[in-house]
């Protein structure tokens, strides 16, 4: 009886410690995400609004985002991105005009669209910054 209990005990503790962890890995990556900007905007006001070529132009160290992958990064402003992998919404809108900043998130692939299925767990920065979390809350 005591091993019954135990497994199901056990069998509705480890989803739930799942998904902490989860809620925690996406709660760092708004964070990076919003640090990052911040970095991006200062370095737009030290140089005359030029957006950075790569994240490397930052002065700081880029981490790595919680599942161990780099961040995405793709100047739209000063670029001359390939128009397919520029973030949009469902509405196929572009979801920024000055660049983008995301994360791959949990599974790792992602589609320029919000709503493609393998970009619903993608942490993103949308609205020109004034929106930084989950692809499928946005």
């Amino acid at each position: 009886m005591a091993l019954i209990i135990a497994t199901l005990l056990i069998s509705v503790a480890v989803p739930m410690y799942d998904r902490q962890i989860e809620r925690a890995k996406v709660a760092a990556a708004i964070g990076d995400i919003g640090t990052i900007s911040i970095e991006i905007d200062k370095f737009r006001l030290s140089n005359r609004d030029r957006v950075p070529d790569t994240l490397a132009e930052l002065p700081i160290d880029i981490p790595m985002d919680p599942w161990g992958r780099p961040y995405v990064f793709l100047n739209i402003i000063d670029g001359d991105p390939d128009i397919s992998a520029v973030r949009k919404d469902g509405s196929l809108n572009p979801l920024n005009t000055d660049y983008d900043l995301y994360s791959l998130g949990r599974d790792g692939d992602s589609k320029a669209p919000l709503n493609a299925p393998s970009s619903r767990d993608d942490i993103v920065r949308a609205n020109d910054g004034a929106y930084i979390g989950l692809g499928e809350d946005f």
